[in-house]
């Protein structure tokens, strides 16, 4: 059974740091771009960012170039998002998930176009 498993959630200040780790297994997760979105509350699910199947191209929102830092480990089936200097409007509920297409080079930030969803870990900084 495919899944994927969001963890590294929590409670920070601001300025704080967090690592999130989203955790693939029952699929075959290595052959596709993987990406993070946020929801906070009574919002609609935001793309962050998104890495290449590869690891070798990742793309930001703009809110957190130079704060969050995406990466993946294919040998362990894990990808991580590093997330620095957090703000209070990073609070939201953080899913990872699989873009539909393998060995693919074009990233995607439409939500559309992932296939696959964790259940999301929450992330909360307080001010």
């Amino acid at each position: 059974q495919e899944r994927l498993v969001e963890s590294g959630g929590g409670l920070v200040q601001t300025g704080g740091s967090l690592r999130l780790s989203c955790a693939a297994s029952g699929g075959t997760f290595s052959m596709h771009n993987l990406g993070w979105f946020r929801q906070a509350p009574g919002k609609g699910r935001d793309f962050v960012a998104t890495i290449t199947y590869n690891g070798e191209k990742t793309s930001y929102t703009d809110s957190v170039k130079g704060r969050f830092t995406i990466s993946r480990d294919n040998s362990k089936n894990i990808m991580y998002l590093q997330m620095n200097n957090l703000k209070p409007e990073d609070t939201a509920v953080y899913y990872c998930a699989a873009d539909s297409r393998s060995y693919h080079s074009v990233l995607h930030t439409a939500s559309n176009e992932f296939y696959f969803w964790g259940q999301g870990t929450q992330v909360t900084v307080s001010s």
